[in-house]
């Protein structure tokens, strides 16, 4: 695929890391395009944009900036009209314990309504950086999960194709309501990173 990253932090850059070695041809941009610069040029097949250029003609958004930050940045590339977004925000707090948003809405459904003709998918947003940069691939054999909900059945089986491209299971989550419920997942999982200290190196599962 041909795919475009927001975002040049902890999980822009582990995209950029996981999209090269799958063979993707990789578009980044951030709010520094020095950074971005950089870090294109540590991975084969990704090249870096400023964020009026990085749309190109991708097939695909990754959405890996903060979520205060979503809108703006996807409002930066252009015109979104008919693009798959693959949104893998969180709305955190500053001390990344509890959500800004959520039980009525989404982080989700608030960047889907700023940018209406876009095709939004939740997912990815349940892993941790290291998680994604490090692979699928978990101790005793195990292999991770990627939840993924969208209204638009394009947009989520572009993010399942994409998902399994890199070696994930995926999970069917529904509607991008559900994301209501992946929000709060991703907290639970950042609790348990951080305040029970089982570290990074831990994602959600789930089983059948």
């Amino acid at each position: 695929m041909k795919i475009t990253v927001i975002g040049t932090g902890n999980m822009g850059s582990a995209f950029a890391k996981q999209l090269s070695a799958a063979g993707h041809i990789v578009r980044i941009t951030g709010r520094d395009v020095g950074k971005a610069q950089t870090l294109a040029e540590q991975f084969a097949n990704v090249s870096a944009y400023a964020a009026s250029e990085a749309l190109g003609d991708s097939d695909v958004v990754v959405l890996a900036t903060p979520y205060d930050d979503a809108v703006p940045a996807l409002q930066s590339l252009g015109d979104l009209t008919g693009k798959v977004v693959i949104d893998i925000t969180n709305p955190l707090s500053a001390d990344y314990m509890s959500l800004t948003v959520g039980h009525v809405t989404s982080a989700s459904e608030e960047i889907a309504k700023a940018v209406p003709h876009a095709h939004f998918v939740k997912a990815f947003n349940t892993l941790f950086a290291q998680v994604l940069a490090d692979g699928p691939k978990f101790a005793n054999d195990q292999t991770g999960s990627v939840f993924v909900a969208s209204d638009s059945e394009r947009a989520k089986q572009t993010a399942v194709t994409l998902a399994r491209s890199l070696g994930w299971n995926t999970v069917d989550a529904g509607g991008l309501v559900n994301a209501r419920y992946l929000e709060p997942l991703a907290g639970l999982n950042i609790y348990l990173g951080y305040g029970a200290g089982l570290g990074t190196s831990v994602a959600p599962v789930w089983l059948t």
